[in-house]
């Protein structure tokens, strides 16, 4: 009894979203192995699934086949397997799918509070899993986050002749299955606040505005790796060294993080553990918002390096050929890599 792989298409046509073709594929040909009682065999040089005749001289089987009775036929076989089994109707799936984007695209309108805040519903979960929940920041001896970096777009800078463009990253989470884009991401850092030389014996500028507009972030250069892999992966840009600083005696990197004035954007906050007690702060259950940053680094108590999970914003800049051809990675004149800026949001 042999039965050709193409011979089952036009059942699985029928079938859509339901198991997975291969699974459902697989278990039609072991029902069918079951109820003739034999062993299933593939035959590579012929591509067929063949199970031997039946002996003729064979006690009575569970199945009711007998000394010369022929095995039932695979069309039997399959409408009783199917019948057991029934694969996703396309009509009850397709409505199904119809309901749940729906139900998405109105979680989207939706608009609920955190913090404050009116949002939609969607972003309201980002935000709670991320900040709240602290879920999927990239750390040290942590597992990969379920996150995947896309870049929104590219525009120029401006400035004449100026060939650079700016592109600001998003982050898809995966939440239970639902995927819910953010434009923050979690980071496990040092966040530098202890005081800086602003100028040098000769009376020259040095680590301007430090503390004002931005400061230094430190991690581990694995995790900066970590980060750099997710972004060329969801973006397809290379990210280069540029306002990375690596000290490679202690396995650490440095970032420039920028902050926002207060001016058109809110100021990075800054929030420290409540319960003490936890053994790690990333097992803390509460925190207490004491003030933005740059309020905290003019504190002579808070002058000191602080670990903690700090969120940003990401954003790319890269090197085109022009300031009028948006640029396109490969082409000629564009530069291979990205500059990677992070904006401290908290």
């Amino acid at each position: 009894w042999a039965i050709k792989s193409v011979s089952i298409s036009s059942i699985i046509n029928q079938m859509s979203y339901g198991a997975p073709f291969d699974d459902y594929y697989r278990r039609l040909i072991m029902a069918a192995a079951a109820a003739s009682g034999q062993e299933q065999e593939h035959s590579r040089e012929t591509n067929f699934y063949w199970w031997p005749q039946p002996q003729q001289h064979q006690a009575p089987s569970a199945s009711g086949l007998g000394s010369g009775q022929a095995p039932p036929s695979y069309e039997a076989i399959v409408k009783a397997y199917l019948e057991k089994y029934p694969p996703t109707n396309g009509e009850d799936t397709g409505r199904r799918r119809d309901e749940d984007v729906n139900e998405h695209e109105a979680s989207k309108r939706r608009m609920v509070q955190w913090r404050g805040n009116y949002v939609s519903e969607t972003e309201a979960k980002a935000l709670r899993h991320v900040f709240d929940d602290m879920k999927d920041h990239f750390g040290h001896n942590l597992p990969d986050p379920d996150v995947c970096a896309v870049l929104k777009g590219l525009s120029h800078l401006g400035g004449g002749r100026d060939t650079i463009w700016e592109g600001e990253l998003d982050f898809i989470y995966n939440i239970g299955g639902e995927r819910c884009r953010l434009a923050y991401v979690g980071m496990e850092i040092c966040l530098d606040l202890t005081p800086k030389l602003v100028q040098n014996e000769r009376g020259r500028p040095m680590l301007r505005d430090y503390g004002k507009s931005w400061v230094y972030a430190y991690l581990p250069e694995i995790t900066m790796l970590k980060v750099k892999q997710y972004i060329r992966a969801g973006t397809g840009w290379e990210i280069s060294e540029e306002g990375i600083f690596q000290d490679p005696n202690c396995n650490l990197v440095a970032i420039e993080a920028m902050m926002h004035d207060g001016t058109q954007q809110p100021k990075p906050s800054f929030s420290v553990v409540e319960d003490y007690d936890a053994t790690d702060f990333r097992n803390s259950s509460s925190f207490t918002r004491i003030g933005s940053v740059q309020t905290v680094y003019q504190d002579t108590d808070q002058q000191q390096i602080h670990r903690g999970i700090g969120f940003f914003c990401l954003s790319v800049e890269i090197d085109g050929s022009s300031s009028t051809v948006r640029p396109v990675r490969g082409a000629k004149g564009v530069d291979d890599e990205a500059a990677l800026i992070f904006t401290l949001i908290s």
